[in-house]
């Protein structure tokens, strides 16, 4: 009974919805900024062949994958043209991270941010990386979530009871394991090999286009840091799990990993991918950070049956 009380404990503990709001906004930040950023080149990347190849190619991976050849072909048996469908998919894509912003229809706006960024990381899957990938899995938690949360405009408007505090600890439980496996196997395939150790690795992550952003001649005047900042890498991602649970460490640990995406998003302007996982570690360990003294959370009974 002590066993399964306390996994019951570990699993569903009290908690405010601080760190859904973190989620949220950021997470809107993050939808918006992706879509500005591919305003102009919107068209051309999901029209015609290139995006066919892709869809295509996605199709031998599962007939059931969402990607916007969907809505092209769904739309073209009422005669809209292809043009229109991707304009309309990129504007919903816009819309509902501003929404997220402002906290309207947040539930609804996850959903939909979370379909059309899904769609469209799949039609264009030559060229998105891991950035898609996390924002896939931020939203797939957003709209999960117990939503919405207080600071949003649809709790002031609406007038909403508070909600389950042991829900929302589910939940937050829930991205802080996902975080935990993806930095501990990240950094255990790193350890596996030599070029983390060697700095090599380092090297040629910021000498290959489009990330070049450094001068290569400062780089080699600076190479005797590079396998010190392989090993850092390493031992941030692989640590993580072991340090980020901890209240002594869990501060060092945090801002430790968050320089380290604020490094990768300058040194190699991948600023949406370190924005976004700025987002996720921020939401699953930064709202404890800045509580002085943990306090109770009485369950009133009309959260207790929502």
């Amino acid at each position: 009974m002590r066993v399964k009380t306390r996994v019951a404990e570990f699993l569903f503990p009290i908690e405010t919805d601080s760190w859904l709001t973190v989620l949220r906004l950021g997470l809107g930040l993050q939808v918006t900024l992706y879509a500005l950023s591919l305003r102009t080149d919107w068209a051309y990347l999901f029209s015609g062949t290139a995006r066919k190849v892709a869809e295509a190619l996605l199709s031998l991976q599962g007939h059931f994958i969402p990607s916007l050849g969907w809505f092209v072909a769904l739309a073209a048996r009422l005669d809209v043209p292809e043009e229109t469908v991707l304009l309309l998919a990129w504007l919903g894509l816009f819309v509902s991270g501003c929404a997220l912003l402002v906290g309207v229809g947040c539930r609804f706006s996850a959903i939909a941010a979370w379909v059309l960024h899904l769609c469209a990381a799949k039609s264009g899957g030559f060229l998105s990386y891991g950035m898609d990938n996390f924002m896939t899995i931020g939203l797939f938690y957003l709209m999960l979530s117990p939503l919405p949360d207080r600071l949003s405009l649809d709790w002031r408007l609406r007038n909403l009871r508070p909600k389950n505090p042991q829900l929302l600890g589910f939940w937050r439980r829930v991205l802080q394991l996902h975080l935990c496996i993806i930095y501990f196997f990240s950094g255990l395939t790193k350890w596996l090999g030599s070029g983390w150790w060697d700095g090599s690795n380092v090297w040629r992550a910021l000498i290959r286009p489009p990330f070049n952003v450094i001068d290569p001649e400062i780089l080699v005047r600076w190479k005797d840091f590079l396998p010190l900042a392989g090993i850092l890498v390493c031992l941030l991602e692989s640590g993580y799990p072991f340090f980020i649970w901890s209240s002594r460490t869990r501060k060092i640990w945090l801002l430790g990993v968050c320089a380290m995406h604020l490094l990768i998003g300058v040194a190699m302007r991948m600023y949406l991918f370190s924005l976004v996982m700025i987002v996720l570690n921020v939401a699953a360990f930064g709202p404890d950070l800045f509580r002085r003294k943990r306090q109770p959370i009485m369950l009133q009974p009309e959260a207790a049956t929502s």
